[in-house]
This record gives structure tokens, C-alpha cells and sequence, in this order.
């Protein structure tokens, strides 16, 4: 919880009857390595702070090929932020790459915050923000390199994931097959 509660006060203050409320409307729950936590198809209903594990969020192309989008690690929040506000189908499903354990808190318990917190919605807001910047800056250099820059950049920017997720999924994520990140690997090990 103390995680969760040093996360909510980078984006603004909260004195400690707001931390008790908060710490009330959390319920701490996890999902097993290769278990989903998010299906397609299905509205989510909370946001989770991940306190340890790894979700990969895909989807499944028109082809039907299995696409890897991103990675979320411990001490983030993770939602489906379109389909959690406008209360749509997610189009996207979260699994566990590894045993996951996280805080919950339910729709209901977020619009009780929201109602009872001052600057709640602002600190909700700034997270969002960041969020969503933080996967702009993930995506976007990625699209101008080549595959071993990819990979090369993708363990730079997060070495604590690289040997804590299969290569099936790196691959995926890094938009190549998995062959050609073994030769890749091949080539930088040399």
C-alpha cells in the first residue's frame, strides 16, 4: 500500500484521513503467470496499481496474429482509460507474464474519491497525462529504428523486463518474428 500511496502523492498532496480513505477502498487481488486479468470484449469495471509481476497488454490482429502492444510493471497503474470512462468493450487483453499481485479499486469506489477528495480528479488526471505520454515516448522512436535498435533500445529503457519476459513476446513486441530475434541476439552476443 505504501507504494500505491508514494505514487498518488507525485501528482499532489493528501493528508492522512484521505490515505486512510483511499487505503479503504483498496482491495489487493493477483492473477497467475499466463492468467488474464483483462479480456476483450469485456467493460472494465477498476483500475489496478501493479505491485508485482508483469502484464503484457495485446490484441489479436485481423489476421489473427497475437500482437504485443506493451508492458506494465510493478508500481503502475494499468486501464483501459477509452473503454474504463466511456464504459465500451475493451478491445485489448492484459495477461500476467508473470504471478501478479495488485491493488483494486472498483468504478464506485473511484466516483466516491472523486466526490469526497479534493483534487482527487486532478491527481487522476496528471496520471492519465502521464500515462499516456509515457507510451507515446515508448512507441514513437521505435517506429524510425530498425529491428536491432528496437531491441537494443528496449534494453536500455526497461533492463529489469528483458529477462523476465519469454522472447515470444519481446519478439512481438518489437514487431519481428522470433527467429530474427535469435539472430539478432546472436549477432550482439557475437
Amino acid at each position: 500500500m505504501e507504494a500505491l500511496i508514494a505514487y498518488l502523492l507525485q501528482f499532489g498532496q493528501l493528508n492522512p484521513r484521505q490515505v486512510e480513505l483511499i487505503t479503504s477502498k483498496c482491495v489487493f487481488k493477483e492473477t497467475k503467470k499466463d492468467g488474464y486479468y483483462m479480456e476483450a470484449g469485456k467493460i472494465p469495471r477498476e483500475v489496478i496499481f501493479l505491485t508485482e509481476g508483469i502484464l503484457r497488454i495485446c490484441y489479436f490482429n485481423n489476421k489473427g496474429d497475437e500482437i504485443t502492444k506493451y508492458f506494465i510493471d510493478e508500481n503502475q497503474f494499468m486501464a483501459d482509460v477509452n473503454s474504463y470512462l466511456q464504459q465500451v468493450p475493451t478491445s485489448e487483453y492484459a495477461q500476467a507474464v508473470t504471478d501478479c499481485r495488485y491493488i483494486a479499486i472498483s468504478r464506485e469506489s473511484m466516483q466516491e474519491l472523486s466526490m469526497t477528495i479534493i483534487g482527487w480528479d486532478e491527481i487522476i488526471s496528471k496520471i492519465i497525462t502521464k500515462g499516456l505520454a509515457d507510451k507515446v515516448n515508448k512507441l514513437s522512436p521505435m517506429m524510425a529504428q530498425d529491428a536491432t535498435e528496437r531491441y537494443l533500445g528496449f534494453f536500455e529503457k526497461f533492463p529489469g523486463l528483458a529477462n523476465r519476459i519469454p522472447l515470444s513476446y519481446l519478439a512481438s513486441y518489437l514487431g519481428i518474428t522470433q527467429s530474427s530475434l535469435s539472430r539478432i541476439r546472436k549477432n550482439i552476443t557475437g
